[in-house]
């Protein structure tokens, strides 16, 4: 009713009249039109007097007729008024789920002509050749995967070691310490794995970025547990209170904190008696060992059963416990598990039919000419070949991962939290876009990264180490895809900095039209320039 009113404020303001966000039923439609009288009429006639002159009785009588007549007419009345479209920026209407229904009938339409060309070439409807990608490793690529799983499990036991012990292996002295060397040694091995078993590149794409989501849930984890560890020290500390330090609380902070909220916080009045200063510092050292939804406390976290459900959940930020919906609903996760291999099927087809072809064709003929302008002119007729398959691939990987994948284990795990992506798709620059498209990636280099370096370093130092760490990974992934390392990724990545500070400049500052259209350019021209690097050059 809110957002009602405020529309009808501003539709009165300025005289324009917007569409409604969301269409109402017909009964809501009917209703509507009942209850809300005409602006020009009150809604009903006014009676005569029986001493009315005839030329009154007339216009009476007229008008009644027209009114009668109104809706047997072949040409009622259409009413104008002023409004915007649907796709002005003034509008509110947001329910575009049409385009989506398109999206999908138009790769239907591809995979059709596809199969029809593929019969008059070769007199099958799909090539066979890719299939064999998927199926080649895929015993040995199940049992390491299964390995390398059960190998992050030893995080519990370890946090079990730090917090009983009370020596040199608490968290706060050598625990940290000896964690760091065992995350830099389980990531060393399992990064390798695929290289020493010499699979294809899907099965080690898969088995990297598989790699890279266990070790940030595992750093996650551990630093967490860490901290509330050393919280439950201190708290512990305050039976005995005389040396104890009265220093705040320094509160973990959460994924969706803000920068204030990241720091430790001030001290406690210095007037407030002894007495209340500790009672309230065990009131905040307690609030901190226990979830926001005040079921779990730590170190009741600590067993098998909470860490593999962690493990299943389709977030990187560990929490005592999350919100859950009642109950799987079944249908829900067997349309997404479909959902998962039918994009599998589409970005095959699209690799297979748009993409490798034009990367085989053109190695060919880079590999016969010398001058380096012929080269560059195969590699900008390459680039705007991939063009559109790569945007194709994009958008089907986003999709597979963030809403099929990623929602078939919130429906396993009952992780009620769905919220993986936001709109990105309007992004007006890429910082912007880093934040919008990977919640989940976002969350955790927000927590882990930049609020564990914000107070040691400036903001901008602490956003440059963030785009340093994610730049790294991006390099990694783009290694193991085409096994060189030539760092045009990380490079395309770290000049994402300037990119942004020019577009929140005062020139470009809330042309968000214009900032929308760059990125959207950048985006594309950067999968296919970067495709055609790596494999050409």
């Amino acid at each position: 009713m809110a957002t009602t009113s405020a529309q009808h404020a501003l539709e009165e303001q300025d005289g324009i009249l917007r569409p409604r966000p969301l269409k109402p039923s017909q009964e809501s439609r009917l209703s509507a039109k009942v209850e809300a009288p005409s602006e020009l009429s009150s809604g009903r006639s006014t009676p005569l007097p029986e001493n009315a002159p005839p030329s009154a009785q007339s216009i009476s009588s007229a008008r009644k007729q027209i009114r009668a007549q109104q809706k047997h007419r072949l040409f009622p009345t259409v009413e104008y008024a002023a409004r915007v479209s649907h796709f002005d920026p003034r509008s509110d209407y947001a329910d575009f789920r049409g385009f989506f229904v398109l999206f999908w009938v138009g790769l239907a339409i591809m995979v059709f002509t596809t199969m029809l060309r593929n019969i008059k070439e070769t007199g099958t409807p799909i090539q066979i050749r890719p299939w064999a990608l998927f199926t080649v490793n895929a015993v040995q690529l199940g049992l390491s995967d299964a390995a390398m799983v059960a190998s992050s499990g030893l995080n519990l036991p370890m946090q079990k070691m730090f917090r009983r012990s009370n020596g040199h292996l608490r968290w706060a002295k050598l625990g940290m310490p000896l964690h760091v060397v065992f995350e830099a040694s389980w990531l060393w091995l399992w990064i390798n794995w695929p290289f020493m078993m010499k699979w294809t590149w899907t099965a080690q794409v898969f088995f990297t970025l598989h790699t890279l989501v266990l070790l940030m849930k595992m750093h996650s984890y551990a630093f967490y547990n860490g901290h509330l560890s050393a919280t439950e020290d201190r708290l512990c500390g305050l039976d005995n209170p005389e040396n104890q330090s009265t220093a705040a609380v320094v509160r973990y902070p959460s994924s969706h904190a803000r920068l204030n909220q990241i720091t430790p916080e001030k001290e406690e009045d210095t007037k407030a008696t002894k007495e209340e200063t500790l009672r309230q510092l065990r009131e905040d050292l307690a609030m901190e060992l226990t979830s926001p939804l005040g079921h779990v406390t730590f170190p009741q976290n600590l067993t098998l059963s909470n860490y593999l459900d962690y493990i299943l959940c389709p977030t990187l930020c560990y929490e005592l416990e999350y919100p859950r919906t009642p109950r799987i609903q079944y249908m829900e996760l067997f349309w997404k598990t479909l959902a998962v291999f039918g994009c599998i099927f589409l970005l095959t087809i699209t690799s297979e039919e748009f993409i490798v072809p034009v990367l085989n064709d053109s190695a060919g003929r880079l590999s016969n000419v010398y001058k380096l302008s012929d080269k560059a002119l195969i590699l900008a007729e390459t680039i705007s070949w991939l063009l559109f398959p790569f945007m194709v691939t994009f958008l089907l990987v986003f999709l597979v991962i963030f809403e099929y994948v990623l929602g078939a284990f919130a429906e396993i795990t009952c992780f009620a939290d769905r919220h993986f992506y936001s709109d990105w798709w309007n992004s007006c620059d890429w910082l912007e876009f880093s934040r919008e498209w990977n919640k989940p990636v976002h969350h955790f280099l927000h927590r882990h990264v930049y609020g564990a370096s914000k107070p040691y370093m400036s903001r901008g130092m602490s956003t440059a180490i963030t785009f340093l760490i994610s730049a790294l990974l991006h390099e990694l992934i783009m290694g193991c895809i085409t096994k060189k390392l030539r760092g045009y990724g990380f490079v395309a990545m770290m000049l994402q900095i300037p990119l942004v500070t020019l577009q929140r400049s005062k020139f470009l500052r809330g042309k968000s039209l214009f900032n929308n259209v760059c990125f959207w350019i950048s985006m594309i021209l950067g999968l296919s320039i970067m495709c055609a690097l790596y494999v050409l050059v």
